[in-house]
């Protein structure tokens, strides 16, 4: 690792595909970091809204991509094309404070045997709507509690020395969409010995209005899927962010109520059970009610609770599906071994 005497440059690296205004948000505020980045490089994949042309109004170099190959691809050019110390990947729909690029560069400096730093979603999101709320403010609590040694990379505000990122061959270009190829790295680096760290003070805020459908569409298929079936295919142990005791316990017990509610149509005396249950997992997940209560109040924190609950039936399913696929594959390719 490099010495900690050294002044470390920052080159911050934000992949685009269609970003529109939350894309010119997020430049104006690289743009006003104290001090600025060495370098700025956006790699706009496949856009068809222009954002190429958002960025060349900005003093940033601009790298294209033709058809869109996602993001992991896009970081990786923009990689290869940096020449500061420290690759600081920003997504493009979140703004930094005018401290974050200072944060990062002090970060590793402070720090020579530090590969990685990330950080989170602030606790003021730009989208007003519940949904963006819920979503945004649950990652934030979630990253505000979790242990920073942390076992994840995350792209929408992750930092890594540029020697260790190749070191460790980059993100996987196969992830063809946004899904979990800043976990997938997190995973490598950690297989390699390599620290990576979770600063809770370095915040960006994110901009992204979440749907129904889309939050939906991310967190299952895009994200809950995908990630089951890494950690079974990397053995990774299951006790940091998302993937906490008490969630786990919360999933078992989400279909344990769901089981026992279809069961009370005929047998009337599980009522008192999906009153146990119910109280059992309200109880488990106070501080997570108690986070919203303080920063939205009790209306808001009671709207979360069903939507936090349907978080915990489809995630639980993802895992489901997800083994299966896992070791059906695994199946496979014994049976097609023993054949060939």
């Amino acid at each position: 690792m490099p010495s900690s005497n050294k002044q470390l440059s920052v080159s911050v690296i934000v992949p685009v595909h269609n970003g529109g205004e939350s894309f010119r948000r997020c430049l104006s505020s690289i743009m006003a970091a104290v001090p600025p980045p060495h370098e700025v490089i956006v790699v706009a994949d496949g856009d068809t809204d222009g954002s190429w042309s958002i960025a060349q109004e900005y003093s940033v170099k601009v790298l294209k991509l033709p058809v869109c190959s996602g993001p992991a691809k896009a970081r990786n050019l923009g990689a290869q094309a940096a020449t500061g110390d420290i690759l600081f990947f920003v997504d493009a729909d979140v703004t930094i404070y005018p401290d974050t690029i200072r944060q990062v560069a002090i970060a590793f400096s402070c720090e020579p045997e530090l590969a990685a730093l990330i950080g989170s979603y602030d606790d003021a999101p730009g989208a007003k709507n519940f949904l963006s709320q819920y979503k945004n403010l649950l990652h934030h609590y979630v990253h505000q509690t979790a242990c920073e040694d942390a076992s994840t990379f995350w792209g929408a505000c992750g930092a890594i020395r540029r020697e260790v990122f190749f070191a460790v061959g980059g993100f996987d270009n196969r992830y063809r969409r946004p899904t979990i190829e800043d976990i997938e790295l997190g995973y490598r680096l950690k297989q390699a010995g390599y620290t990576i760290k979770l600063c809770k003070s370095l915040q960006v805020k994110h901009l992204k209005r979440w749907g129904v459908i889309s939050l939906l569409r991310a967190d299952f298929f895009y994200r809950a899927l995908p990630w089951t079936e890494l950690i079974l295919r990397d053995r990774q142990p299951l006790n940091d962010l998302n993937l906490q005791l008490s969630s786990r316990l919360s999933v078992v017990l989400t279909f344990a109520l769901l089981g026992a509610v279809i069961g009370s149509a005929w047998w009337t005396n599980l009522l008192g059970v999906v009153v146990l249950l119910s109280g059992l997992l309200l109880f488990l997940n106070a501080p997570v009610y108690q986070f919203f209560v303080r920063q939205r109040g009790w209306w808001f924190a009671l709207r979360v609770i069903p939507w936090h609950w349907l978080y915990y039936f489809y995630c639980g399913l993802a895992y489901a599906i997800g083994t299966g696929r896992h070791y059906w594959r695994q199946n496979k390719r014994f049976a097609f071994s023993q054949t060939s």
